[in-house]
Order: C-alpha cells, then sequence, then structure tokens
C-alpha cells in the first residue's frame, strides 16, 4: 500500500498564499504521475494540477497563473503552490499518485485531504 500525507491547509485571506505539500510512503518501487485535486462543497472533485516523474506539468486552465505544481522525486514529495487566492478556491484539497508497487502493479492513491479556506 502507498499512503500519502498531505500539510499546508488552512484558513487565508483573499489575495494571500498557501504551500500544500504531499509526501508518499509505503510500497511503490515507482512514482510517475503526482498530483492535486480539490472538492469544494456541494461540488464534484476537479484537476487542480499534476506532475510526471520528469517534470511535465498540467495545470487547470483556470487556475494557470496562480498555481504552480513542483516534485522532489528523491522525497517522493509533491508540493503545491496557490497565489492570489480567492474565496472560490475554498476546497478540500487531495494529493493523488499514481505508479507502481513491488510486485509491478499498478496503483492510484488519494490521501485523506487538507482543508483551504479562504475568507476575509
Amino acid at each position: 500500500q502507498v499512503q500519502l500525507v498531505e500539510s499546508g491547509g488552512g484558513l487565508v485571506q483573499p489575495g494571500g498564499s498557501l504551500r500544500l505539500s504531499c509526501t508518499a510512503s509505503g510500497d511503490f518501487v515507482s512514482m510517475n504521475g503526482m498530483g492535486w485535486y480539490r472538492q469544494a462543497p456541494g461540488k464534484q472533485r476537479e484537476l487542480v494540477a499534476t506532475v510526471t516523474y520528469g517534470g511535465t506539468t498540467n495545470i487547470a486552465d483556470a487556475l494557470k497563473g496562480r498555481v504552480t505544481i513542483s516534485r522532489v522525486n528523491a522525497e517522493n514529495t509533491v508540493y503545491l503552490q496557490m497565489n492570489s487566492l480567492k474565496p472560490e478556491d475554498t476546497a478540500v484539497y487531495y494529493c493523488n499518485a499514481q505508479g507502481r508497487d513491488s510486485s509491478r502493479r499498478a496503483f492510484g492513491s488519494w490521501g485523506q485531504g487538507t482543508q483551504v479556506t479562504v475568507s476575509s
């Protein structure tokens, strides 16, 4: 099994910034895609950003210019830097990771989620 531990959420004022982090541990031999998704109350979970092992990023169009995703492969950690936050960014943010375990089986894992609230 692969465990993902997220941190960095919290309450921030509009226009502020937050940096989320997510570290993977457990039984895996490769970690290809890592990324972030979010789910606001009453809405479906949606893509925020993803990054491959090689560093190729994919950021939701609506968030481009305000969000940066990066990862440190040696630490199995992915970061999400969010700037100029708006109240509509309020959501639970979930880390996602995909790769292969020691049996070479593909896996996809989710973190427990971290709450981000943007409010004055």
